[in-house]
């Protein structure tokens, strides 16, 4: 090859070389979490959905919001509206009028996520232990910190820290491991006591739950704080192991493993060194209060992470009915719970209510889905 040829090879080469930087430099991917505003009309579902039902969660939201700026018009305007002018139609207006549509992203630019559901169990229990009632759970105890440290530092708003007071210093508090293995830790913080430990674990993963007393008598109980280690999913352990597969882990298999395996149960369950106290509800029938500190509607309540969504909004949820991959899930929740599990921005868990299919619903949930939030118009 002569000089020129030479030359001109070289600077092709040299070209595409610049080109590919430039494309590297300009193509970027979309930032997770709320994206560009949409029309109402690109909302798939949105015509059908039975808005009406949406109300009473709305008006729950206000009694926390009515005080933010851009909550204050709109909570005016809610009260405005007559019981009797409460339909489909006049609530889908007035969400048009109130709120725009914005797209909500995960990393590299996707659109869906892992959408699950949870529900308030019916537990058994009683107000003294015996051979029965022998599995505790606990209020929150006076020995555990927690530390705000959005008072300290504003850029770390919503975050927390808890530990144990130890001297001069603050250590982790007790894990579940370690408060299961010494009762005498929180001896005097016990709320109740229930006759299932497997049901005591999955009280602590679903936040809040109903018990019924050795009378029959029903009281509640709801989520009040926690030990500050991090939440781990058994079932992803369980899958780690090789124990279920994928496609199969629900609340249900879960259940089957522990009572299957009992010499491996609590092992099992202290891979989840994070640990829920509790405080008795003051009603059974509005339901559980979630972190938004509103009660929960069942299918209109969601949990999200409030670092990337704030607590309040609403969100038009995309997925498919549990269990059902032909049965379309389109309507809207609101924002108005938080989880362990729940992280990132198309990370999402729907409040299903109490009793049978609710239980099944919540169980089984682990659909693909896609949201998109309603911001309230700033002018």
């Amino acid at each position: 090859m002569d000089s020129s040829c030479k030359s001109l090879a070289s600077k092709i080469i040299l070209f595409a070389i610049a080109l590919s930087v430039t494309s590297c430099t300009f193509i970027r991917p979309r930032p997770a979490g709320i994206g560009e505003e949409i029309k109402w009309s690109e909302i798939d579902g949105w015509e059908d959905d039975r808005h009406a039902e949406v109300w009473p969660a709305l008006e729950n939201n206000c009694v926390a919001v009515a005080a933010k700026p851009l909550w204050k018009d709109i909570c005016t305007a809610m009260d405005q509206l007559q019981p009797d002018q409460v339909n489909d139609d006049s609530v889908k207006a007035f969400l048009e009028a109130w709120f725009v549509p914005h797209r909500l992203y995960g990393e590299n630019g996707r659109s869906e996520g892992l959408i699950t559901g949870y529900y308030e169990p019916l537990l058994f229990g009683s107000k003294t232990p015996d051979q029965r009632y022998r599995y505790p759970i606990y209020q929150e105890p006076d020995s555990l910190l927690t530390v705000e440290l959005g008072s300290i530092y504003p850029t770390l708003e919503n975050k927390r820290v808890r530990g144990l007071k130890v001297g001069k210093k603050i250590v982790p508090f007790y894990s579940r491991e370690q408060i299961e293995s010494n009762r005498n830790l929180l001896a005097g913080n016990e709320l109740l006591w229930l006759d299932d430990r497997d049901a005591v674990f999955f009280l602590h993963i679903q936040g809040s739950g109903r018990v019924e007393l050795k009378d029959g008598s029903l009281i509640g109980v709801g989520y009040s704080n926690q030990n500050g280690h991090p939440y781990v999913p058994i079932g992803r352990v369980l899958l780690d192991q090789g124990e279920l597969d994928r496609d199969e882990i629900s609340l249900f298999t879960i259940r089957r493993w522990l009572a299957d395996n009992p010499g491996q149960a609590l092992g099992l369950l202290n891979e989840n060194p994070s640990y829920v106290f509790f405080i008795m509800r003051e009603t059974v029938e509005n339901g559980p209060m979630g972190s938004l500190n509103v009660p929960l509607t069942p299918e209109r309540s969601i949990a999200i992470d409030p670092e990337l969504v704030t607590l309040g909004t609403p969100i038009w949820l995309n997925t498919s009915y549990p269990g059902e991959p032909g049965r379309l899930f389109q309507q809207l929740l609101i924002a108005q719970d938080t989880g362990g599990a729940i992280r990132g921005p198309l990370r999402a868990d729907v409040f299903w209510g109490h009793g049978g299919i609710a239980e099944r619903s919540a169980g089984i949930m682990k659909e693909r889905g896609s949201m998109i939030v309603l911001l309230p118009k700033s002018g």
